[in-house]
């Protein structure tokens, strides 16, 4: 039983090919990719969000120096340690390449988008 991933709406765990998880400013992204069945062209794919846990801490004795931290979801926490315990990281070599590969475009497309960005904004001034 995965109940954290039934929470999400997950019904079916064992169609679950992979995960990535990341991070954009205070909100944790995860997005679970499932595998293709026999009809489908594309790969399927569900995106979640979930706010991180912000706690201030003490900086310790040596005054009232407070730091604000963020963490991971404890909901979040519980989900990945489900789709961990399914075995998600026993891909083969060839799926492992092809994600890092699509991983790499993806970022090579942001740092492109934001150079163009900046570029104009420099053309701005």
């Amino acid at each position: 039983m995965q109940p954290h991933l039934k929470s999400i709406g997950i019904k079916k765990a064992q169609e679950i090919k992979r995960y990535s998880l990341r991070q954009e400013g205070e909100i944790d992204i995860l997005k679970i990719y499932f595998r293709k069945t026999g009809r489908e062209l594309l790969a399927r794919s569900s995106k979640f969000k979930f706010q991180r846990q912000q706690k201030r801490v003490s900086g310790g004795y040596q005054g009232d120096n407070f730091t604000n931290l963020s963490e991971i979801n404890p909901t979040l926490r519980n989900i990945i340690k489900e789709l961990d315990d399914l075995a998600l990281n026993a891909n083969s070599e060839k799926e492992l390449k092809e994600q890092l590969l699509d991983d790499l475009k993806h970022l090579e497309s942001v740092v492109s988008n934001k150079i163009k960005e900046m570029e104009d904004k420099i053309s701005r001034l």
